[in-house]
């Protein structure tokens, strides 16, 4: 497995390297029924354009919604999400870029995750969620990493 997420500043980052080609990967990050297979219970989204709007649910969590930010395929996928279960989209998003780039004979996925410093709350409850988004992007990526090199076999 790759590194773990790490905190800089008011950002989450992460590199993971997938020996899996970058169509697979440009795929299980951007189609919902990929996704649901790595990230989420539950994932939907209109359309993948940006200002596309949608949710990703977690069993036991609830529902969070999503807007999508950026789409150029192949390349990256970014999305604004909300840091809580809610109904849309308030002060408590925080915005998820992923980009992917060739890496030998398999592909690098890094995600950054940013905005933690214009939550509401003050520094303890971003400093938080932060850290509970760090932890979740370990679980997260490792579970990507799983599917696509196991699935390759």
């Amino acid at each position: 497995m790759s590194d773990h997420a790490r905190i800089k500043g008011h950002t989450v980052t992460r590199t993971v390297h997938i020996e899996a080609p970058r169509a697979s990967v440009w795929e299980a990050l951007t189609d919902p029924d990929v996704m649901v297979k790595w990230f989420g219970d539950g994932v939907g989204f209109a359309a993948l354009e940006p200002g596309s709007t949608g949710s990703i649910d977690w069993e036991g969590y609830g529902s969070f919604p999503i807007e999508i930010t950026e789409v150029v395929p192949g390349d990256a996928f970014g999305f604004r999400w909300s840091g809580i279960p809610a109904d849309k989209l308030d002060e408590y998003s925080t915005h998820v870029r992923f980009t992917i780039a060739d890496a030998g004979t398999g592909t690098d996925v890094t995600v950054i995750e940013s905005g933690f410093d214009k939550l509401p709350g003050g520094t303890l409850y971003r400093r938080d969620r932060l850290e509970q988004n760090r932890e979740g992007w370990d679980v997260e990526l490792d579970e990507l990493v799983i599917l696509l090199e196991d699935g390759a076999e």
